[in-house]
């Protein structure tokens, strides 16, 4: 068995023998003990090892390179920050994280709880299945996560040491430039662009100016609103769900940045699950159950979220200033208006990005795959070039099914 007291990437029988030697108290029964690699992201290794006994556990451990590119290097601190922020986040909404039972700075390794009682939600997702308490579980999540890490919440200096600590430089980049500069103008020639949409891609997307202004102002908001400390990457693919319980995990994007990022990011998500049943669900039915249950909860993700951000902030703001009366409508507004423009701009980078979702690529009939991506993206312009106008659930809603019924 190895010392693990230099780094290496590990591979699947070196996992194993790893979890026996950080976990030596789980009680293994090491004659059984079996080890898979199950990543499927674009940044780590993921193994999950078990025993006879029912004994398990999750080994996540970052590579020096990306998955998705091996001329892609960051830091492989990027593990510490997941599982910190992972135990910060258990105790501000407790029950909504996998536990976490140790990092190794030295590995780049952390080993957490398993989940297999879980489905991966964008799989779920594409099986058309339905959670009917998700909307309000995610909002949960999103309300005390957010709103319990910002500076009107807590003491300035306390928000400033968490802001310098999860700084982030490197993830921050890819996000700058996977979700706010490449998708408009294909800068580095890495875009994934479906061929029956390329020239409607440059029209809408890479031609048109007024929208790369909006764009570019939100890539600004990403980079300078040090507003709270948000997973940074809170997609369908990050979020493990059952018909009881939500498990968020995988936040190592996570930084100081605008709240309305994980919030936009969940309403985008959601969208391409409408996508994908609109287009793949055959029998009306179903496919009317599936749409509708997608649709209430888009709405419900917005409200619930926002009502609970308010009631958060009346209970536990601290700031002076932030207390006068007018502010918390400004600053809830503000959070709106952003979640909107971020629904756009994750609309738009996994239709035409580095990065594609497998609702939309899994669509088999050409045609429909061209339609549900040409919904993603003229709904995406309006939720950028429109933010500030849409107050409320009902609002995002709209605009999809306007845009759907045009297409």
């Amino acid at each position: 068995m190895a010392k693990y007291d230099e780094y290496f990437l590990m591979k699947a029988e070196e996992a194993k023998d790893y979890a026996l030697y950080k976990l030596p108290d789980f009680g293994w029964d090491k004659a059984t003990m079996e080890c898979k690699e199950i990543g499927d992201g674009n940044l780590n290794y993921v193994f999950k090892v078990k025993d006879a006994k029912g004994h398990s556990v999750i080994i996540k451990q970052a590579g020096v390179a990306l998955r998705i590119s091996a001329d892609m290097h960051i830091s492989t601190d990027r593990n510490r920050i997941e599982s910190e922020i992972l135990i910060l986040q258990g105790k501000l909404a407790p029950g909504f994280v996998p536990e976490i039972y140790f990092y190794d700075t030295v590995m780049c390794a952390c080993g957490m709880e398993d989940l297999s009682d879980h489905d991966l939600m964008r799989g779920a997702m594409i099986q058309h299945r339905i959670y009917p308490k998700f909307a309000d579980q995610i909002s949960t999540f999103m309300a005390n996560t957010l709103m319990g890490t910002t500076d009107i919440v807590l003491d300035h200096k306390e928000k400033k040491e968490l802001q310098k600590k999860y700084i982030n430089p490197e993830l921050c980049e890819i996000t700058e430039d996977l979700v706010y500069t490449e998708p408009y103008n294909d800068a580095k020639g890495r875009n994934n662009v479906f061929p029956p949409n390329a020239e409607f891609v440059k029209q809408e997307l890479y031609d048109d100016e007024s929208l790369k202004l909006e764009v570019a102002k939100l890539k600004t908001e990403f980079m300078c609103n040090a507003q709270s400390l948000i997973h940074g990457d809170l997609h369908t693919g990050s979020i493990f769900i059952n018909e009881e319980t939500t498990k968020v995990f995988d936040p190592e994007f996570c930084f100081y940045g605008p709240m309305g990022y994980d919030i936009g990011n969940v309403i985008a998500n959601m969208i391409f699950a409408w996508c994908n049943g609109d287009a793949e669900i055959e029998d009306a039915g179903e496919k009317e159950v599936f749409l509708s249950w997608v649709e209430k909860t888009i709405v419900d993700v917005i409200d619930l979220t926002m009502s609970k951000m308010e009631a958060y902030y009346k209970e536990h703001v601290t700031d002076l200033m932030a207390k006068t009366p007018g502010y918390m409508e400004h600053y809830l507004a503000t959070i709106l208006a952003d979640t909107a423009g971020v629904t756009g701009l994750e609309l738009n980078r996994r239709i035409v990005g580095m990065a594609n979702v497998k609702d939309i690529t899994t669509i088999k009939d050409e045609k429909k795959r061209a339609r549900a991506e040409r919904i993603c993206i003229m709904a995406a312009k309006v939720y950028i070039e429109r933010r500030a106008e849409l107050k409320d659930g009902k609002a995002f809603l709209q605009v999809m099914k306007d845009i759907a019924a045009a297409i």
